[in-house]
């Protein structure tokens, strides 16, 4: 296992699309190893392969108080949606950055585990921000898409000040 890099808003990098999986090996496993390991790490809830520059459909989430319940998704869908909820969400790859989003109460998501066998999860909630926020990740989506212009350029500006200070 090893902490990897987490990509910024705005690197290019972030708006690809995801590759599926095709074969759940070793390597998956030890990607989902490292992701969960970089996740606790930042801090987070949540971290999609595309942030950590692996265009590869799998996503990793813990929403649990003790950081003990991790669930990991690889070529995760979501199959079914209702209802409507506004939450705060932030990102890793959007350091510092918290602002209400809409999305789905309820979910259910179909994807593949770590030893390769098709499941399905319904969630709700903060779960079901957090993989439908992974799962734009994989769709080249980051959660400021969401809000206005405006705020887009006021948050760039604000993470290209912060880059510039660190420097």
């Amino acid at each position: 296992m090893a902490i990897l890099n987490i990509l910024r808003y705005p690197d290019p990098r972030l708006r690809r699309i995801a590759e599926p999986v095709t074969e759940v090996d070793g390597a998956v496993r030890t990607l989902i190893d490292s992701m969960a390991e970089t996740m606790y790490r930042a801090p987070g809830i949540g971290l999609a392969a595309i942030q950590v520059d692996v265009c590869r459909r799998v996503i990793v989430v813990d929403v649990s108080e003790h950081r003990d319940a991790l669930q990991a998704f690889i070529n995760p869908r979501i199959v079914e949606q209702d209802g409507l909820q506004v939450m705060e969400e932030g990102c890793l790859s959007v350091p510092g950055i918290f602002e209400p989003v809409e999305r789905a109460r309820r979910i259910l998501v179909r994807a593949v585990d770590r030893d390769g066998h098709e499941f399905e999860r319904e969630a709700d909630g903060l779960l079901a921000v957090c993989i439908a926020h992974e799962i734009d990740h994989l769709d080249g989506k980051v959660f400021v898409d969401y809000l206005s212009r405006l705020k887009q350029n006021r948050i760039r500006k604000k993470l290209e000040k912060q880059e510039k200070l660190a420097m």
